[in-house]
């Protein structure tokens, strides 16, 4: 008869800290690996950066040279704000960049009949730019006072790792239409980044080059240059010569108009555009896309620390990078990125996938955002990437942040039905509402919420678009109305209890402490 196996054999420990990384947060690799990786997270970064304003500029009347330089100076903010982020937010290694969360104000700002109907397309460019950039500044005020005045860390306090599970996840999960979907396009070429990166990042991870584990740690990089050649080459052999126009844009590597319109030399600087115009509706629905970028970069955050061998941010240390990340987005407005900011999931799961969370990392990846959107011709270069190797890469790097999220379950009791029924139906009811919300947009060519009052329709289609916010207030709500006097340890508090205060856990004042003596000033709570 086979022997029970013993207790050790089939339980695993909770863990504070993520095992397993190479440099946690505030332990970091030579000059040279550092500056290779932060290359790389760069690189990650450009996916977004180029999709958003190449879907926003045309509508809004703008030309090739308009899309560039709006590429250009999205990447400088977002330079600027990664470093501010990493600096003196949460301090945590998370990229800054521009956010999805924004589209469906934005593109109510595109339709206004007041601007639509401007017969001059550059005009019209120019007014939606100004529109939407007092529309950002006016809501950028939502994120800075949540942010400094605590609000968001008491907020905090009604979290709990069963809670927070849906949250994290989704902010992973939830963005499932930006991979294989975009993918699919271009499976010439996607599906080949798709296997490659898995087999350079985990199946031959353990090869070596000089004590380096070079493939593991640069495997995007290597199977982006690789991939690209050959999309490259399909080009050049006139591959998609006959395909549909569609077909060709998303394949072809000469097709962005990005090197030829992007000027050597450019500094984007403040009202470049113009003087924002403000106009109380598109503020109103521009403050729900505020809300959305708050919750997504919470759990982004969360998993943010784990995946950089950090403990949990304290409520405070969370509440000051969601004020500086205010004034990111007030950033956006005053130099016209044509979006808000949020935490970049992709480049959180980047941190998994090399297994290097080192903070100065993301500083240095910072400075080549900044240099590289004065360099036009450059950042040019590796901005015309297809997207479907950038999607290729999220169907890994998401998957990683979900995961990330679900391994919070070990801090509760999955053994307990009410845990069980909070995160089952957090979850479906995250994926089910924002897809219902899509399918019936795409349809009827509106949001499901179409009212006389825009600013009301844009507020609510915007907030139930996103599937880490629905979970968040399904979840929340759920864990402190159901038996939760009584289930205290099945939620998982006493592990979460000393991580709410910056002096609960010693090891927050390594991670979290501000740099140069800051915290004399801004004492911790």
């Amino acid at each position: 008869m086979a022997e029970a196996p013993k207790a050790e054999d089939i339980t695993h420990l909770p863990t504070d800290q993520l095992q397993g990384l190479e440099y946690c947060i505030d332990s970091n690799p030579s000059w040279g690996e550092a500056i290779a990786l932060g290359f790389q997270h760069y690189i990650l970064s450009l996916g977004t950066a180029v999709m958003i304003p190449s879907f926003l500029v045309p509508l809004m009347g703008g030309t090739s040279n308009d899309k560039v330089r709006v590429v250009q100076t999205l990447l400088f903010v977002q330079g600027i704000n990664t470093f501010l982020q990493t600096l003196f937010g949460t301090r945590l290694p998370t990229v800054v960049g521009g956010s999805w969360a924004f589209m469906v104000p934005i593109i109510s700002i595109i339709h206004d009949p007041s601007l639509a109907t401007i017969v001059d397309d550059h005009m019209r460019f120019l007014a939606t730019m100004r529109a939407i950039q007092g529309a950002l500044i006016v809501a950028s005020s939502v994120q800075i006072i949540l942010g400094y005045s605590q609000l968001w860390a008491i907020c905090s306090r009604f979290f709990s790792p069963v809670g927070m599970v849906p949250v994290i996840a989704l902010a992973g999960f939830g963005l499932f239409d930006r991979g294989f979907p975009v993918v699919g396009r271009c499976v010439e070429f996607g599906i080949p980044m798709l296997i490659l990166f898995i087999m350079f990042s985990q199946y031959l991870k353990q090869f070596q080059a000089k004590q380096l584990p070079i493939l593991e740690r640069f495997a995007l990089l290597l199977t982006i240059a690789v991939i690209w050649a050959y999309a490259h080459l399909l080009t050049a052999s006139g591959a998609y010569k006959h395909h549909p126009e569609q077909t060709q844009l998303h394949c072809r590597t000469d097709k962005a108009d990005l090197i030829s319109s992007a000027p050597w030399i450019k500094f984007p600087y403040p009202l470049q555009w113009g003087a924002p115009t403000f106009q109380a509706g598109h503020a109103f629905g521009m403050m729900a896309a505020v809300i959305v970028s708050l919750v997504e970069s919470t759990g982004a955050y969360k998993a943010a620390a784990r995946l950089a061998s950090a403990t949990p941010p304290p409520a405070h240390v969370l509440s000051r990078g969601i004020g500086w990340q205010g004034v990111g987005i007030l950033l956006s407005g005053l130099f016209g990125t044509a979006t808000g900011s949020t935490v970049s999931v992709e480049n959180v799961g980047l941190l998994g996938s090399t297994r290097v969370g080192s903070r100065r990392v993301i500083q240095i990846s910072a400075g080549f955002m900044i240099f590289f959107s004065i360099l036009g011709k450059f950042g040019a270069l590796f901005a015309s990437i297809p997207f479907p190797i950038f999607a290729a890469a999220y169907c890994v790097l998401f998957g990683l942040v979900a995961s990330v999220g679900l391994s919070f379950l070990q801090f509760t009791n999955m053994n307990s039905m009410r845990n069980l029924f909070i995160v089952g139906v957090s979850f479906f009811l995250g994926l089910s509402i924002p897809e219902y919300f899509r399918e019936y947009t795409a349809g009827a060519l509106h949001g499901p919420s179409h009212t006389k009052a825009e600013w009301f329709n844009d507020f609510l289609n915007t907030i139930f678009f996103s599937s880490p916010t629905v979970a968040l207030m399904v979840s929340v709500f759920l864990d402190n109305t159901l038996e939760f006097k009584d289930s205290a340890k099945d939620r998982g508090m006493p592990w979460w209890a000393k991580f709410r205060t910056f002096k609960g856990d010693s090891r927050n004042e390594e991670f979290y402490t501000l740099p140069f003596n800051l915290n004399r000033f801004f004492p911790p709570s």
